[in-house]
């Protein structure tokens, strides 16, 4: 395969994951379809086929790709500490105020999982995890360093975080005219902050 095409084949896979998300964010895995996901990216059903071969296939894609740009924002590839990781989600949070069709699909699709046989359920449950175990590794962090009270639960901690997150994600996306999500995380966050601090 020619450089050129493979360059072809990889602007189709990122047009068509654009597409899924959007069609995902506004109506749910289940209500979407890959005709409809087609459609949009000006292709036939078997067309879209060649690029992925199902729905579950696409929508693992689209969780991926969401990953990728949340990881990357967040910094996960280092393990940030203490108060330094907190400072993070807040800037994490500001950014998703930018990208609402992702925080839309995110919302969308967590919701979702919660039935045993949604095909996103094992991402869910190991995004949960991956971030329980970033969070209290920075909070371990800040407590080995000595900023953070040495008797902290940092697991029930970093539960609370990724609660207080989720929270104000689904009632910004129900009212962003009046929910201001990251003045009111950066608050929780400068709160908990001192909370935590020896």
């Amino acid at each position: 395969m020619t450089p050129q095409r493979r360059r072809r084949g990889a602007d189709r896979r990122e047009q068509i994951i654009d597409q899924a998300l959007a069609s995902f964010a506004d109506n749910g895995y289940h209500n979407s379809s890959i005709a409809e996901i087609a459609t949009r990216c000006g292709l036939s059903q078997t067309g879209l086929l060649h690029y992925f071969p199902n729905k579950a296939a696409l929508l693992a894609a689209v969780l991926e790709y969401r990953d990728r740009l949340d990881y990357d924002r967040l910094g996960m590839n280092r393990q940030l500490r203490g108060k330094d990781a907190l400072q993070q989600l807040v800037q994490l949070v500001e950014h998703n105020m930018h990208v609402p069709g992702l925080v839309q699909l995110f919302t969308v699709v967590t919701s979702e999982a919660v039935t045993s046989d949604h095909p996103a359920r094992a991402w869910v449950v190991d995004r949960y995890r991956i971030l329980e175990n970033y969070l209290a590794g920075a909070l371990d962090g800040g407590v080995t360093d000595g900023t953070f009270r040495p008797d902290l639960d940092t697991r029930a901690v970093a539960r609370q975080i990724s609660a207080m997150m989720d929270g104000l994600q689904l009632q910004w996306l129900l009212d962003p005219e009046h929910v201001d999500m990251a003045a009111l995380f950066r608050t929780y966050i400068d709160d908990l902050t001192t909370r935590l601090s020896t």
